[in-house]
């Protein structure tokens, strides 16, 4: 591991208990010190968190945080981050987009900084703007959204990718809209759709599924080789409602 004990624990604000060391689980609201932290076998670093947290999703955000590299591996690098906001248009979080690939989630401290956990309540993307339109296009990723503002029309998705939970929250959020969902061309990617479709039925005015051509693999790969707004418009004519 090139992570090291003591720089996890000084930024946790850690301390020892026998063996081990305990501290703030990063992965969750953690009022009373859940997470124990242990040196183990030819260096490895054990973390445990006794409030439920897996391993995986403590080290997603220590890695976040840059406090856990693995041995060779590539320091990463935040490429893009997407906002969050409250009908007001205040910061809720961010979903930062690093490189190599990965995606966490960070809200503000109110100190200028920033709390590496998942934000208790959770809006679609873009919602100001959502709430403001009678048509909405519903995608996976904040980078089809944007593609699809950067071309004139309003869209939206949830954070957390294909296999987040699409929350009752969200169905409200889109009440009496017209809904036009665009999956990624793979199986999660329509499994994702099946289960917004189902759960929009009786809420939106309207629900229209757009099916891509094969070769794209999402929207923004569509509109990358050439093809325009007008042209989405036109296909959009020819797709009856759910």
């Amino acid at each position: 591991m090139m992570s090291e004990v003591k720089d996890i624990v000084e930024a946790l604000d850690g301390r020892r208990s026998g063996s081990s060391w305990l501290a703030r689980c990063p992965a969750h609201e953690d009022r009373n010190p859940s997470l124990s932290i242990r040196s183990g076998r030819d260096g490895q670093i054990l973390v445990y968190c006794h409030a439920g947290c897996t391993q995986a999703d403590v080290i997603a955000v220590l890695r976040g945080r840059g406090l856990w590299r693995e041995s060779g591996e590539t320091e990463r690098v935040i490429t893009a981050t997407y906002d969050y906001k409250d009908e007001s248009g205040g910061l809720l979080y961010q979903i930062v987009r690093q490189e190599p690939k990965a995606f966490l989630q960070r809200r503000p401290d109110g100190a200028g900084g920033w709390i590496w956990r998942k934000c208790e309540r959770q809006v679609l993307y873009r919602l100001p703007e959502v709430l403001e339109a009678p048509i909405v296009f519903v995608v996976e990723g904040e980078k089809d959204a944007e593609t699809l503002r950067d071309h004139g029309f309003v869209a939206t998705t949830n954070a957390g990718g294909a296999k987040a939970a699409w929350l009752d929250g969200y169905t409200e959020t889109l009440r009496g809209r017209e809904c036009i969902l665009i999956p990624d061309n793979d199986r999660v990617g329509w499994e994702r759709l099946a289960k917004i479709a189902k759960a929009l039925l009786g809420t939106a005015a309207r629900i229209r599924v757009l099916d891509l051509p094969r070769e794209s693999k999402d929207i923004s790969d569509w509109f990358a080789v050439g093809h325009s707004e007008c042209e989405l418009i036109v296909m959009l004519e020819g797709v009856h409602a759910v």
